[in-house]
């Protein structure tokens, strides 16, 4: 029902005014139904689209429908453990294959520390030139746990002879 919606409102934009939704318009339109429904629709949104106004816009639409324009957008059960490496490894002006390989990363990082996370990477870009999707199984993606060393494990602390209080 909610992708019908969201389908529904930027072509009766079409329909009404004679032009397609501009990006901000489609993200307004999907902060309403998420703050009318907010009883019902527990999740938070990610809008991101292309328009001759504005260029590439992305937008982040939380709990309860507040809309936040944003360069880079994050949900998500893994997203928590994303915001300090975005915050450190994205640039403003990254190239559509920079960027791509920097969610792919970014997600397999997810995946290696949070099992709802799934076990694929799906990418759409969007741009002037059109919507491009990109699928990345599982098995092709970089398996990040197995190459971080665990430091003042339990693990550790048994192994020793004379364990040490754990240094933090």
């Amino acid at each position: 029902m909610t992708v019908c919606l969201t389908a529904f409102f930027p072509c009766m934009n079409r329909i009404q005014l004679g032009q397609s939704a501009t990006s901000k318009v489609a993200a307004n339109l999907i902060r309403l139904l998420s703050y009318n429904n907010k009883t019902m629709l527990e999740t938070g949104l990610i809008v991101g689209g292309w328009d001759k106004y504005e260029g590439g816009k992305i937008y982040a639409i939380p709990l309860g429908g507040t809309l936040i324009e944003q360069p880079f957008a994050i949900g998500g059960s893994g997203s928590s453990y994303l915001y300090g490496f975005f915050d450190q490894a994205w640039k403003e002006g990254m190239t559509k294959d920079e960027a791509e390989q920097l969610v792919v990363k970014a997600v397999s990082l997810a995946i290696a520390r949070d099992g709802a996370s799934g076990g694929v990477v799906r990418t759409v870009i969007i741009n002037s030139e059109g919507v491009a999707r990109n699928f990345y199984p599982g098995d092709k993606l970089q398996l990040w746990h197995e190459e971080l060393e665990p430091q003042n494990s339990l693990l550790d602390l048994l192994n020793s002879s004379s364990p040490e209080p754990m240094n933090i």
